[in-house]
């Protein structure tokens, strides 16, 4: 597995699954026998998880929205989490 970098391009691992619970008005992020609730932040970071952005565009964004956090703060988050999820096995670099 690669680490997660500001020029990967992260996405979802084959085995997880992003859905909205009508119930909660949350996201949920599903992979076999297991789900994790997401916090919105958390949704935004991973809705942007399609191989199409790298994590940079993805800071880039969510500063923007989330201003006036300094951006490295935002990344910093942001690569955490990222690690954290690819370290489950739910997330994947896009580098691999």
């Amino acid at each position: 597995m690669s680490a997660i970098t500001a020029e990967s391009r992260p996405t979802l691992a084959a085995k997880a699954r992003l859905r909205w619970d009508r119930q909660t008005s949350r996201y949920l992020l599903l992979y076999p026998e297991r789900g994790l609730v997401l916090n919105p932040t958390a949704a935004d970071v991973v809705q942007l998880c399609t191989g199409e952005h790298t994590v940079g565009a993805i800071v880039d964004r969510l500063a923007a929205k989330y201003a006036p956090q300094p951006r490295e703060d935002v990344e910093r988050e942001i690569l955490a989490f990222l690690g954290r999820m690819a370290e489950r096995g739910l997330i994947r670099s896009g580098d691999e």
